[in-house]
């Protein structure tokens, strides 16, 4: 119809498996729209894929959803070329970004990408779900700016939902910027921060020797989960500061 306008809905899907010649194949790579999965030089058993933005977006009305599979004895180490910055669009209603990601027994996921940032104006609802098998690993990290330089920050709202053998293992929730609930810059939850980031790494060898949970600074903590997995919390004044924070923390893990 004329004068209707609606977002773009697109998807990326990524499929990681054991070639059983000492590498990981890549049987599935495809994206559609906004999303473009690349598959990048890699050495060793890993497979590396890299997510390139072939429009800007979200925006307003848009729904990307981007899925991973990753088999029994696969490394997949996923990541992006530049920050994602969500816009308001001319389609009425919040973007939505979805993050689907499944990681057989003997599989590794690590997921890096660069910063999500929530534009002035823009509302964004992101959904990420991860399904682990027993004896998967995964590092998972995300990290969220609230506006571009000097700008006011859009509405972000952010769940993250992880299951270890179809048993919860960590459910949380984070909204931030205009119309979210009171007290979200307040002490107890950003103090003014700007950024805002998390890392989840499950190890099978954390069963046995299980990380203690201890500060990291003044504004992050390394809590262990009640499974193989710790989760680091992190806010900063500025993104270069948080992802020093994170670094710092998988380097003491690793």
């Amino acid at each position: 119809m004329d004068g209707v306008t609606t977002g773009v809905r697109a998807t990326a899907r990524i499929v990681a498996r054991d070639d059983g010649r000492g590498g990981t194949s890549l049987p599935v790579l495809a994206g559609e729209g906004p999303l473009a999965p690349r598959r990048t030089r890699a050495s060793g058993h890993e497979a590396r894929v890299m997510l390139v933005g072939a429009m800007s977006g979200p925006l307003g009305g848009d729904h990307l959803t981007v899925e991973a599979d990753v088999g029994a004895g696969a490394l997949l180490h996923v990541g992006s070329a530049a920050a994602t910055i969500a816009l308001p669009g001319q389609a009425p209603g919040q973007a939505r970004y979805d993050i689907r990601l499944e990681v057989a027994a003997r599989g590794e996921l690590r997921w890096l990408p660069e910063q999500l940032i929530s534009a002035r104006g823009s509302e964004l609802s992101v959904s990420s779900r991860i399904d682990l098998a027993p004896g998967a690993r995964l590092v998972y990290r995300e990290e969220q700016v609230l506006g571009r330089v000097g700008e006011d920050p859009g509405r972000l709202t952010s769940r993250l939902t992880v299951r270890l053998a179809g048993r919860p293992l960590l459910d949380q929730e984070v909204a931030c910027g205009p119309g979210a609930p009171g007290g979200w810059d307040g002490p107890a939850v950003l103090a003014g921060r700007r950024t805002l980031g998390q890392l989840l790494v499950a190890r099978p060898e954390f069963e046995g020797s299980p990380v203690a949970a201890r500060p990291l600074g003044e504004w992050a903590a390394l809590t262990p989960l009640a499974g193989p997995a710790v989760l680091v919390t992190a806010v900063a004044p500025d993104a270069l500061r948080l992802r020093r924070v994170l670094d710092e923390a998988l380097d003491s893990l690793d």
